[in-house]
């Protein structure tokens, strides 16, 4: 991974009349949709928890609905992106995107100025979107998310240039980027080789989604709880007898509040991983009551660029079990946490103090 800035340059904005269109757009849209109905085999939305969101339950009342079906017979869009871009900015109410099952060749980005989006498939196996750019991390996500209050289920991102696994040189390709700040995710697939998922900043919480990979594939300074995700390892891909790396964490001070929490997690797959390295001086990694199997590698850890600096990481294990949760063999200066440091980062609290969860329509 090269060092950039953990935040790209924004997208620039529309003109008036293209804002205009595209309020315009999302108006007509709405009025066709209402109605909420609840998940199911009809493709709708369900929403929880509507006391403190912007407008409370008028919100809920006047929810919009968009679709999306790429055969154009039963969605107001074709693309996902077309349907983000009908929703004006500086959107105030949620608006749930229903993505049709299929897999989508395009790029999806959701910039700064869009927040309150539920992007919604039909489950992770079925509405998938794909692209394969690559080379560096900034351009190749197939999947971009800058905006605060954002909900993604059951849906699946993959960046197809080393994933399924082929004869392409391994090289960065990113599935997902995430830096805005209050988005959750549940049932979400990432499916990469090399730096799969990017979780660059802000309060994230991940759970039973799956994140599959070999080198750095879940990396950033995000603070992000992982709470019942399969971690699968495809280090077969690698050269014999080379171990991959799940995390490269990039928190870079010791004030830092950021770090990356998987509580009930699953590692699994092929070959050998470590479970992380430092991306910045001061990662913070803590894998918790987690199952390791025989693809956690010994070592458990390994220093990268901070040889020397070890006692500024924060790189820790708790309760875990399985195959591969065996300390003895682990590198000497492993991170021992106390009960309470342990409390603190697993509680839903370390990544919402003011209840934006709850607040948040799952």
């Amino acid at each position: 991974m090269a060092s950039p800035s953990l935040r790209p340059a924004g997208a620039q904005a529309p003109s008036l009349s293209a804002h205009v269109i595209s309020h315009f757009l999302l108006l007509l849209v709405c009025a066709s949709f209402v109605a909420v109905a609840s998940a199911g085999s009809s493709g709708s939305c369900s929403w929880q928890g509507w006391r403190d969101v912007p407008g409370g339950a008028a919100a809920a009342s006047s929810l919009g609905i968009i679709r999306v079906d790429p055969s154009g017979q039963s969605g107001n869009f074709t693309t996902v992106q077309s349907a983000i871009d009908a929703i004006p900015e500086d959107n105030k109410h949620w608006v749930c995107i229903y993505v049709k099952e299929g897999t989508y060749r395009e790029k999806v980005h959701i910039p700064e100025n869009k927040p309150f989006i539920i992007l919604k498939g039909r489950g992770k196996r079925k509405t998938e979107i794909v692209w394969d750019d690559h080379e560096t991390i900034v351009q190749s996500p197939t999947f971009t998310s800058l905006a605060g209050n954002i909900v993604v289920k059951s849906i699946s991102f993959r960046n197809s240039y080393n994933n399924p696994v082929n004869d392409n040189p391994r090289t960065p390709a990113v599935a997902a980027m995430i830096s805005g700040d209050k988005s959750y995710f549940y049932r979400v697939g990432f499916w990469g080789m090399q730096d799969t998922l990017w979780d660059v900043e802000g309060r994230h919480y991940f759970k039973r989604c799956t994140i599959q990979g070999a080198v750095d594939f879940i990396f950033g300074a995000g603070q992000s709880i992982y709470e019942g995700c399969s971690i699968s390892v495809i280090g077969n891909a690698l050269s014999a007898g080379l171990s991959g790396y799940i995390t490269a964490q990039g928190r870079e001070g010791q004030n830092d509040p950021n770090g990356f929490v998987f509580k009930h997690c699953n590692v699994f797959g092929f070959g050998r991983a470590l479970l992380g390295r430092p991306w910045r001086a001061h990662a913070r990694v803590l894998f918790y009551y987690s199952n390791f199997t025989k693809v956690v590698d010994p070592l458990g850890w390994d220093a990268w660029s901070f040889v020397g600096q070890e006692h500024q990481l924060t790189l820790a294990e708790f309760g875990c079990f399985g195959p591969g949760a065996d300390l003895s063999r682990r590198v000497s200066w492993e991170t021992k946490l106390d009960v309470a440091t342990v409390e603190r980062l697993t509680s839903l609290s370390y990544i919402d103090s003011e209840g934006w969860l709850a607040s948040t329509p799952f």
